[in-house]
């Protein structure tokens, strides 16, 4: 591995020396710390790591005395009773080296996992989908550990359906275009599901595919996925709902009268999201006090943070309105890491906190829900303040980058998915001052 950069000599071997330290060195070790009662020592597998410096050994099923060891491992020429140790214990040291040269940056985690993994395991779909989602619980991800379990009991639920068998036993490699297709077949036909469901379900397969075949435990010919032309399976796509209000719509909603302390707190975080640039709910309910100054809020965006490699904070700029619901709501004694608004409580794990989170988006929802119904408008929920701010947004003039930017978003084409269109009176002005030539 090369550094690219145009740094000194002396600096850039002294990077490429750590990053090659990066990777673990194996040898076959005798433990000799503590001997077993029939006068032997444990033979191990010894990996070392010299940056960081770290080491750890590894049982193996051998025990020797020093002589045994020195005449089976150490000597050149073994005699030929010390030959067959010799061979099994060479395995087992290159089966460790070939999996740490098979790794792009080395960890102690992802090397035990290969190599105490049995065979046909690493391939193993349902074995496959439960680590990862071990990982993503680990690492907070909550809401994308749910949909990876979303996702295994569809497909478990699909090949008791259609194959009588079970998921226990399900390979990558038996995953094909026309698995895919029979899949596909069944959420939509026999369980009723939208394209949408299935599409967000297949995607979270292919992202797992993907991840095994990087991780060499799956060759990449098995890989259904791809164009049609190519004989591969593509996932199907389905154009979004636009989530999104008219300004005359924000206009009613906004002067209705809640009839309930219920309706009033739903409108009131409502229109707080949609107040400061469509923030997310769960971020709003995950703010700090630090995180307020009196003008501004800057956070990080919590479905991003363990996703992305640059960290980018966001600030929103508080108006009137949202400023007065921050001094309706917040904990007037609370510290400064405390949370801004009384809905999460400090210490919750995370199993806790993210039930909390759903809960309170499902009240917001209800209670919106039958404020529209009572105004005569469709039920929205709290994804269309985030649309409505971005599209009323650009309605009024804002550039599509400044709202990929207030939304937090890593791509200017997933901002415009968000984006309802013009509304028929902006066209016809359009229209009508098309042929007018005055400057």
């Amino acid at each position: 591995m090369q550094i690219l950069c145009k740094f000194p000599s002396r600096i850039k071997n002294k990077y490429n020396s750590i990053i090659m330290e990066t990777k673990a060195h194996v040898s076959i070790y005798l433990d000799t710390r503590r001997m077993k009662v029939d006068g032997t020592y444990p033979v191990k597998l010894r990996v070392f790591q010299t940056y960081p410096k770290k080491q750890k050994l590894y049982a193996t099923a051998f025990n020797m005395t020093e002589d045994e060891f020195q005449s089976t491992w150490t000597n050149d020429r073994p005699r030929q009773e010390f030959k067959v140790n010799r061979l099994l214990l060479f395995e087992i040291e290159c089966k460790a080296q070939k999996i740490i040269d098979g790794m792009a940056f080395f960890t102690f985690e992802l090397f035990e996992r290969r190599l105490f993994m049995k065979p046909g395991i690493g391939s193993n779909v349902k074995n496959q989908f439960e680590l990862n989602i071990a990982s993503l619980l680990q690492s907070e991800q909550y809401g994308t550990s749910e949909c990876y379990s979303l996702c295994i009991k569809s497909l478990e639920a699909f090949l008791m359906y259609s194959r009588k068998t079970s998921i226990e036993d399900l390979q990558f490699q038996e995953i094909s275009p026309g698995f895919l297709k029979e899949y596909e077949k069944y959420m939509v036909i026999h369980k009723g599901r939208s394209y949408t469901t299935v599409s967000i379900y297949l995607r979270t397969l292919r992202a797992l595919f993907n991840k095994v075949i990087k991780e060499e435990l799956v060759k990449r010919d098995y890989y259904p996925f791809g164009s049609k032309k190519d004989g591969k399976y593509e996932i199907p796509y389905s154009q979004k709902v636009k989530k999104a209000m008219s300004n005359d719509q924000l206009k009613t909603l906004f002067d209705a009268e809640p009839l309930t302390p219920e309706q009033e707190k739903a409108k009131d975080f409502w229109f707080f999201s949609y107040s400061c640039s469509g923030m997310n709910m769960k971020d709003i309910l995950q703010l700090r006090c630090k995180d307020f100054d009196g003008e501004t809020i800057k956070f990080y965006r919590a479905k991003t943070i363990n996703t992305t490699r640059n960290k980018k904070e966001l600030t929103v700029y508080l108006n009137d309105y949202s400023s007065s619901i921050i001094e309706k709501y917040k904990d007037c004694r609370a510290k400064k890491d405390d949370y801004l608004f009384p809905i999460l409580e400090k210490g919750m794990d995370l199993v806790t906190r993210e039930k909390s989170i759903a809960n309170f988006i499902r009240y917001v929802n209800q209670h919106m829900a039958l404020l529209c119904a009572q105004n005569n408008l469709a039920p929205v929920s709290t994804y269309w303040a985030r649309h409505s701010f971005a599209t009323n947004s650009i309605r009024k003039g804002a550039s599509m980058e400044f709202i990929q930017e207030s939304l937090g978003h890593g791509s200017i084409a997933t901002t415009q998915h968000y984006f309802a269109g013009f509304e028929d009176d902006s066209k016809r002005k359009f229209a009508q001052n098309l042929m007018d030539f005055k400057s």
